[in-house]
């Protein structure tokens, strides 16, 4: 089973939070998949990913783009794994494929949008009836990452 973690936008935007969390995945050796609820998103993610920091390279691509299998991040609409992910991160209200063959996943949803705050919800519900360890964070003033359950 994977390990489920709720991640609650209070004090950041997706954009803001997003490629911290790329960051240290790739650094602890993991393929990343990031899915999205529309190609817009995607797209935009894509292009905020090479520019988001002047100090950072964030290797990635889309799963339009040619060898998603070999590409460290892959960003996408879809529910398959490509790049043989370890962790699966869903943004912009993308519903969850199967996650048991993820080490984790990671629902990061914006505290700000009453869709986003429902849809986290009823996954959350899911994911504990489904049998996976589920915690859930919440952004503090100082845009840190607090265990609230």
């Amino acid at each position: 089973m994977a390990d489920i973690l709720f991640y609650h936008l209070t004090e950041s935007t997706l954009e803001e939070a997003l490629p911290g969390l790329l960051e240290r995945s790739v650094e602890r050796g993991w393929r990343a998949v990031v899915q999205t609820g529309t190609e817009e998103r995607r797209d935009a993610l894509d292009q905020h990913l090479w520019i988001f920091r002047d100090d950072s390279f964030l290797a990635h691509a889309t799963d339009r783009e040619a060898y998603p299998a070999e590409q460290p991040v892959l960003l996408t609409t879809g529910e398959g794994n490509q790049n043989a992910a370890q962790i699966r991160f869903l943004v912009d209200g993308a519903n969850p494929p199967e996650l048991s063959g993820y080490e984790r996943a990671v629902f990061l949803f914006d505290g700000h949008d009453a869709a986003q705050l429902e849809a986290a919800r009823g996954h959350w519900k899911t994911m504990k009836e489904a049998g996976h360890a589920v915690t859930y964070w919440q952004q503090t003033p100082d845009r840190r990452w607090e265990r609230k359950a």
